[in-house]
């Protein structure tokens, strides 16, 4: 007989709506696989079991009186979402996966986390994340590593690591993430999910922004739907927000191109990383060979597509990156307490001038620019660029952390991922669709690309590979 946790999150929040299942009773049973599994997966940070609680019965008696009143719900309502230790929730721990804050408790919410209260979601707790989000892998000083449920001695991937072994364990139906170089999709390629990273402006940073825009709220999920949905609750401009991206036209959702067909469409395919110098594994290959055959049954063109290697990528990546860690906030006196590659980019943000940051963030336009000229014109381009979401399969935990060599360990950072940090630069939608597992029983993640704004039609064209090769059935076995 299916458990809770085999029910998609629409599903469940179909169930709360006509009064079949309590939100009560969906969020002990999420707390009591959270004390069984946490301590093997990491995927939590800081668990909120009493916050939980309160507002699931809170839930539970907005809902009776919904029913009682023929009144419509938020779609999610009733519905546990988890969210990463990057955003701040008013009195709930926030330590940024970072020795140095962990007794920091923000008195305000984020403004991702205020549209999740408004939507009548239940907080489980704050998701695992390397300290500031620096890393593509979920290592911190903190807690226990996240694993993915697929391979217990494998990295989740990062920085939305815990986010990603909380969905792919059954811990949460789906969850909050951010990606800042791929931290939505990283994860949702190590652990068989799918991941949406909104264009720039799609969901509001603030009210603390990220000044270089790379960043992003988005969901994690086990299908479209339940993406798309969650999507829908965290998109929409808020004030002082510096982007916004063009919204969907009067009454329409995400959820809504969820259920509709894509039409044909002409899609690019890269598979040599734009970053010199780096191997893409075989697996990886084969994956984006697959994908390539089902677009093509399904009616739509492919080509190869490329984009050309070029150094000045890296060196942009580097400084941001280490500006990023410049800028994050480190109590005075603790700066000892930080990770190594913490250390190191911070010192590294020091010899970067204000004309160098100045420099990276025109790179990084001038990339979006040439994207949008030469292989995504309105009318004559692609409408989808596909190429692998990662370089390798799932590395084994401290695969890529590299205390004694922090140098070292961002350049594997970025051998590791050279395909996501593209689209962070640029802004563009992008998501990681899970339609392949190698011989080893990993998953490995494809990633599609739209031009600025088009995250409707990514949703749409995920849906439907989804259709065609459904992939939610598939369970780990710690499921």
């Amino acid at each position: 007989m299916a458990e809770l946790h085999d029910l998609t999150a629409l599903e469940q929040a179909a169930a709360i709506r006509s009064g079949e299942l309590s939100p009560v009773e969906l969020t002990e049973h999420y707390l009591a696989r959270i004390d069984r599994l946490d301590d093997t997966l990491g995927a939590f940070l800081t668990r909120t079991p009493d916050l939980a609680r309160k507002q699931a019965a809170e839930a539970e008696s907005a809902a009776a009186a919904a029913r009682r009143e023929g009144r419509e719900l938020p779609p999610l309502h009733g519905i546990p979402v988890p969210v990463k230790d990057l955003n701040n929730v008013a009195g709930v721990r926030c330590t940024l996966g970072s020795r140095t804050l962990t007794e920091r408790v923000p008195t305000v919410d984020d403004h991702v986390v205020g549209k999740l209260r408004q939507a009548g979601t239940i907080l489980l707790g704050k998701t695992n994340t390397p300290e500031f989000g620096l890393s593509c892998h979920t290592e911190n000083d903190v807690t226990s590593p996240a694993r993915t449920p697929w391979d217990l001695t494998r990295s989740a991937g990062g920085s939305s690591g815990g986010a990603g072994a909380a969905v792919a364990g059954g811990l949460a139906p789906l969850a909050h993430a951010s990606d800042g170089g791929g931290s939505v999709r990283i994860p949702a390629s190590a652990c068989g999910l799918y991941g949406i990273k909104p264009s720039r402006g799609r969901v509001s940073t603030g009210p603390l922004h990220d000044i270089t825009g790379m960043s992003s709220s988005g969901p994690l999920a086990r299908t479209v739907a339940d993406a798309a949905t969650l999507l829908d609750l965290l998109a929409g401009p808020m004030p002082g927000d510096p982007y916004t991206a063009p919204a969907l036209p009067p009454g329409e959702t995400f959820a809504d191109y969820a259920r509709r067909d894509p039409g044909r469409l002409r899609i690019g395919v890269l598979t040599a990383p734009p970053i010199p110098g780096i191997e893409v594994h075989p697996d990886c290959h084969a994956a984006v060979a697959e994908t390539v055959a089902l677009l093509s049954e399904l009616g739509h063109e492919t080509e190869e597509a490329s984009l050309p290697a070029d150094e000045s990528t890296r060196e942009a990546v580097t400084r941001v990156w280490a500006i990023i860690a410049g800028r994050s906030p480190v109590p005075p006196g603790s700066e000892d307490l930080l990770l190594p590659l913490t250390r190191y980019l911070r010192e590294c943000a020091a010899e970067v001038s204000g004309t160098d940051f100045a420099a990276a963030l025109f790179a990084f336009r001038m990339l979006g620019q040439t994207i949008a000229d030469d292989l995504m014109p309105p009318d004559t381009g692609y409408d989808v660029l596909l190429s692998p979401t990662l370089a390798t399969p799932p590395l084994p935990v401290g695969g890529l952390r590299n205390d004694a060599d922090p140098a070292a360990e961002f350049a594997s950072l970025l051998a590791f991922t050279p395909f996501t940090t593209v689209y962070n630069a640029t802004g563009q939608p992008s998501v990681s669709v899970p339609l392949h597992w190698n011989a080893e029983g990993l998953p490995i993640g494809v990633m599609l690309t739209g031009r600025y704004g088009a995250d409707a039609m990514l949703v749409s064209l995920s849906a439907q590979l989804e259709q065609a090769r459904p992939w939610a059935g598939r369970r780990p076995d710690v499921w």
